[in-house]
């Protein structure tokens, strides 16, 4: 990356100011040894979810609560969320942090369970947004059942699409980088989807179902 690159990349995290109540979720997630979303990344998740006027939202990997509460901000006071995580100590610092931010309970589903289980469980075309944070080698079978999940006009987002910029280089062949260029390569050819890669954190695909 260039100076001018690296430069106008740390701005645009920097653009992003969190409040308190993010700042404390952030240390739950530190504690638990949890790498949330960056402050640019969570930005974006509160703008996407306010553009998609969405009425149900599911996120698979709950990040100790921090992608939620961006998410949560950009969502209409009537809409439901979702997240999904196999931790249920994971799940329980994200209510903690989804109660201090004044979100109403009925508002919040928490699922604990491995997501290849759960997704298959989920209604298709019930959801405005579904929201990847999980684990990279899985990545493409969670993309799959969000599309599954989305109605018409609904936004797919998966987070850490560039792999700390291994990605774009053809050099790197780690397993977790290479199932991450199948699953651009696969969401770049659905007919379904429009899809786009964002610079955003450390890579947003933003996918969009027709």
């Amino acid at each position: 990356m260039s100076t001018d690159k690296s430069t106008s990349w740390s701005y645009t995290e920097a653009f992003a100011s969190e409040d308190v109540v993010l700042e404390r979720a952030r240390e739950r997630s530190f504690e638990l040894g949890v790498t949330p979303v960056s402050p640019g990344v969570g930005a974006v998740l509160t703008v996407l979810a306010a553009a998609s006027k969405s009425h149900a939202a599911v996120e698979i990997g709950s990040g100790a609560g921090v992608s939620g509460i961006c998410i949560l901000r950009g969502l209409p006071g009537h809409a439901v969320f979702t997240t999904i995580d196999r931790d249920v100590e994971h799940l329980k610092a994200a209510r903690q942090s989804f109660a201090e931010a004044g979100i109403r309970s009925n508002r919040i589903r928490t699922i604990p369970g491995r997501a290849e289980a759960v997704l298959p469980r989920l209604t298709d075309g019930a959801y405005d947004l579904v929201f990847v944070d999980a684990d990279k080698a899985n990545a493409l079978l969670y993309a799959e059942q969000g599309v599954r999940l989305l109605r018409p006009g609904g936004l797919l987002v998966v987070n850490d699409a560039l792999d700390r910029d291994r990605v774009s280089n053809p050099a790197h062949r780690e397993p977790t980088t290479m199932r991450l260029r199948e699953l651009h390569r696969a969401l770049g050819s659905d007919e379904r989807l429009a899809a786009s890669i964002l610079p955003t954190g450390d890579g947003l695909i933003v996918a969009a179902r027709r």
